[in-house]
C-alpha cells in the first residue's frame, strides 16, 4: 500500500470532506449503500473524541449523500465490539465497514469474516494483527509520536538519566509507540527502570504511577504514551510531593495538555498530536469510495511534530470535547 504522511489530521480531515462533498448528492449511486462504522465507546478522553467526531461526520454524509445509510455502533470492550460486529453483519448487507478496533487481536478474525462477504474494509488508529485485511487505512504516524518524544527527551537530559514508562493497551499502535520510543532510548545512557500497561485510563496512570513512586527513590522524567495517562501521573507526583521528575509528557494533543504548553509548563512543555478526528476523514474517504467512485485505497499516516509553545495555537481547538 501507498503510504502518505500529511502534516495534520486537520489537513487530512479538509482534503478529505473537501473531496467528498464535491461530488454532491447529484452523483449518488442508483443502489443505497450500507456504511456500518464501529468504534470504542468514551471510555476515556480521545475516544470520546472518536465518538464525537463519528457522529457529526454521520450526519453529514447521510445529508450529503442520501444513498448513504452509515449505522454507527459504539463498544465498551473488544467482546462487546465482536457481538456489535456479528450482529450488524447478520442483520443486514454491509457495503462498507468503518471501524476502530477495541484491541486489534480480538478484532482481527471478526473483521476478515466481514471482508469475507465482500465488504470493503477501511480501519482507523488501532491496526489489525493482519493488514491484509484491510482495503484503507487512517492512522496517526505512531512511531513518529514515540521516537520524536524521545529525541526531544534525551535531548533535554543530556542522554542520560532514569525514567519510568506508562503503556496503552495492547494494541498496534501501543507497539509501534514503544517501539519508536524505545529506539531513540536505546540509543543513550538513559535507563527505562520500568514499563507497564495502565490501558490509557487517567485512573489507572494515576495507581501505576503510585506504584513507580513507591518503587523508585529517583525518576527523571515519565512518559505517560498518551494524555489521559498523562493526568493520573501528574495528580500523583503532585499528591507525592516528588520535586525529581523534571518531566512528565503525554501525548494526542488533549487541550487541557495543550494549555499546560501554551502556558510554558516547566513539567509538560511539549506534546504530539493525535487527532480523533481521524475516525470523520475515514468515513468520508469511504464515502467518496462509493458515492463518487473515487478509489481510496492505501494507507495514509498523519505527522506527528512536536507541539511547542511556539507553535501550540495550530493544535488547540476550545470546543473540541477532546
Amino acid at each position: 500500500m501507498k503510504s502518505m504522511t500529511l502534516k495534520t489530521g486537520l489537513l487530512l480531515s479538509t482534503v478529505t470532506t473537501a473531496l467528498a462533498l464535491s461530488f454532491g448528492a447529484a452523483q449518488a449511486q442508483d443502489r443505497n449503500i450500507t456504511m456500518a462504522v464501529s468504534i470504542p465507546a468514551a471510555t476515556h478522553g480521545w475516544t470520546g473524541g472518536v465518538v464525537y467526531h463519528a457522529e457529526q461526520a454521520e450526519k453529514e454524509i447521510e445529508a450529503a449523500f442520501p444513498n448513504i445509510d452509515v449505522v454507527l455502533s459504539t463498544a465498551s470492550s473488544a467482546t462487546a465490539q465482536v457481538s456489535s460486529l456479528e450482529d450488524l453483519s447478520s442483520t443486514r448487507k454491509l457495503d462498507a465497514l468503518v471501524i476502530l478496533p477495541f484491541t486489534s487481536e480480538e478484532l482481527t478474525g471478526p473483521v476478515a469474516q466481514v471482508k469475507e462477504k465482500g465488504t470493503f474494509i477501511a480501519v482507523v488508529d488501532r491496526g489489525l494483527a493482519d493488514p491484509s485485511i484491510q482495503d484503507l487505512y487512517v492512522a496517526g504516524d505512531n512511531i513518529a509520536v514515540g521516537a520524536n518524544t524521545a529525541t526531544w527527551l534525551s535531548d533535554k537530559l543530556g542522554g542520560e538519566g532514569e525514567i519510568v514508562v506508562l503503556r496503552g493497551i495492547p494494541t498496534v499502535i501501543d507497539d509501534e509507540r514503544i517501539k519508536g520510543f524505545s529506539d531513540v532510548i536505546g540509543k543513550t545512557k538513559i535507563k527505562i527502570l520500568d514499563i507497564q500497561y495502565a490501558n490509557w485510563n487517567q485512573d489507572e496512570a494515576f495507581k501505576l504511577m503510585q506504584d513507580y513512586l513507591a518503587k523508585y527513590p529517583k525518576i527523571d522524567a515519565v512518559w505517560a504514551n498518551d494524555d489521559d495517562m498523562l493526568l493520573g501521573v501528574i495528580e500523583a507526583v503532585d499528591q507525592a510531593g516528588r520535586k525529581d521528575i523534571k518531566y512528565a509528557l503525554g501525548g494526542n494533543g488533549m487541550k487541557q495538555v495543550i494549555e499546560m504548553v501554551k502556558e510554558g509548563d516547566e513539567r509538560t512543555p511539549v506534546s504530539t498530536p493525535y487527532p480523533p478526528s481521524m475516525i470523520k476523514s475515514a468515513m468520508y474517504m469511504t464515502a467518496a469510495q462509493f458515492a463518487g467512485q473515487a478509489p481510496m485505497r492505501g494507507s495514509f499516516l498523519l505527522g506527528a511534530p512536536l507541539i511547542t509553545p511556539e507553535n501550540a495555537d495550530q493544535f488547540y481547538f476550545p470546543e473540541s470535547p477532546f
